[in-house]
């Protein structure tokens, strides 16, 4: 049997989007039709996660990824990931006293966007990813550059994640904002692709509809997972 997956959840859509992406591809990785590794997600309620941000509690937000990596644990996980890119802020009090090794998304963004020669890259997500230090410095150790959303951009992408899509609205108007953000940052700051930085975004942006190519994280961070099982 290859590896157990250990999701630990956030918001309800991308955390389901991570789980569907892990059963759906898992035949491609394994060589065997409808086979997936074995998975387990925990996820505390949003609104938990959601009271410590608003009070930049990042501790309180690592003690709640740590309560769900040890109910892993407990339920026979090897590794784990988080679909979740902004409390992955926490991860460094978290990774000290976890009972498990974890993929971190940005890692596995950063190594994808590389492989693909990308140089300069968008990001997109919430307000607090865009202005955190999670994506510049994973980045910048494959030489590539980050590119954040101007102060108007980030607030209205935010309030489209947190008031729509993890409330699972995916409307039009939404799309064509995040059309429009990454266009400009085509345009104006020469951005070669766009990070979608947020769980959800992947579940109305694509290469289909993007003005740029996308780095969908909630996928690659499900499809490295499957890489690693695959490979045990």
């Amino acid at each position: 049997m290859p590896p157990h997956i250990g999701i630990v959840g956030c918001s309800a859509e991308g955390a389901a989007l991570c789980y569907r992406t892990i059963c759906t591809e898992g035949p491609e990785f394994l060589g065997v039709a409808h086979a997936h590794p074995e998975v387990s997600m925990h996820t505390y309620s949003l609104a938990e996660y959601v009271r410590c941000l608003d009070r930049g509690d990042w501790r309180g937000v690592g003690e709640l990824m740590l309560s769900s990596a040890d109910k892993l644990a407990k339920a026979g996980a090897d590794f784990l990931i988080c679909p979740d890119n902004t409390i992955h802020q926490a991860l460094p009090h978290v990774l000290p006293r976890s009972p498990l090794p974890w993929l971190h998304i940005a890692e596995v963004v950063a190594a994808q966007a590389a492989g693909r020669g990308f140089r300069r890259l968008g990001l997109t997500g919430t307000r607090l990813l865009v202005e955190s230090e999670v994506y510049p410095g994973k980045l910048a150790t494959h030489g590539l550059e980050c590119v954040r959303p101007s102060a108007a951009e980030r607030e209205e992408v935010n309030r489209i994640i947190m008031d729509e899509l993890v409330c699972g609205r995916f409307r039009p108007a939404a799309v064509a904002t995040f059309q429009r953000v990454i266009g400009r940052m085509r345009d104006e700051e020469g951005c070669d692709a766009v990070i979608l930085g947020c769980t959800e975004i992947p579940l109305i942006m694509s290469d289909a509809n993007s003005p740029l190519p996308t780095l969908a994280s909630t996928c690659l961070i499900a499809r490295a997972a499957l890489h690693q099982a695959a490979q045990a």
